[in-house]
């Protein structure tokens, strides 16, 4: 699953743009290039994303096709654990660590916004939950 947001690039009559993400209104941003503001809409999407999976909060599926948007990805590390949330579905941490034959907190990181998983741990949770590992580069 590709994880990128839509975010709209408005410029500002003062100067610079500002960021804001189509679906997570809350979340927004400015810079005085676009570049930059694209930068900064980057780092404040994970760490959005990153708080919601904290606190255990729904991460909404990303708009396809907005028109004129700016599709963003969070960092990796939040990429993986929105991934290993929603490859879970219906199971449990439980229910992965025992498919891994781990504990139950080295499962837990897993689909921590806040670690870095190895590829190997993430190549093997996909297996255990029933799917594949993919990985490009951009």
């Amino acid at each position: 699953m590709d994880i990128r947001y839509p975010a709209t690039l408005e410029a500002q009559p003062g100067g610079g743009f500002f960021v804001q993400f189509i679906d997570l209104p809350d979340t927004f941003t400015e810079g005085q290039t676009k570049e930059e503001a694209l930068f900064n809409a980057a780092e404040v999407l994970s760490a959005m994303l990153g708080a919601k999976l904290e606190d255990g909060m729904e991460i909404p599926e990303p708009t396809p096709d907005a028109r004129g948007a700016h599709y963003i990805a969070p960092d990796a590390k939040t990429q993986a654990a929105i991934l290993v949330r929603q490859a879970l579905g219906a199971k449990t941490i439980a229910d992965l660590a025992h498919a891994l034959q781990t504990s139950w907190p080295s499962a837990q990181r897993l689909g921590n916004p806040r670690h870095w998983p190895s590829l190997k741990s993430l190549d093997r949770a996909a297996a255990a939950l029933g799917k594949r590992l993919v990985l490009s580069f951009e």
